[in-house]
């Protein structure tokens, strides 16, 4: 198995919309590590580390989100360190 952790920027109508919860779900059923925030900018800010089949099926996910959400942009960046388990939602920032 391939570990990878990506930093991902989501942006769009994702607040409001049940986006970090949705991101909760799907991360624990891919069963990633890492965590999702609100981003003050309206962003949704999250890092997945897993699998690096799990992490890209995220990322395509992340592209839809959950029903209300328009998402416009996903921005990755990878990352060197792997996130610490369980998924868990942040504090906004």
């Amino acid at each position: 198995m391939t570990v990878r952790t990506v930093h991902v920027m989501i942006s769009g109508l994702v607040q409001g919309v049940g986006y970090r919860a949705w991101t909760e779900r799907e991360a624990n059923a891919r069963r990633l590590s890492g965590w999702v925030r609100n981003r003050r900018g309206g962003e949704v800010e999250a890092v997945f580390t897993g699998d690096e089949a799990d992490v890209a099926a995220m990322l395509f996910a992340c592209h839809a989100g959950p029903r209300m959400a328009r998402v416009s942009a996903v921005d990755v960046d990878e990352r060197d360190s792997a996130e610490p388990v369980p998924f868990r939602v942040r504090p906004d920032a």
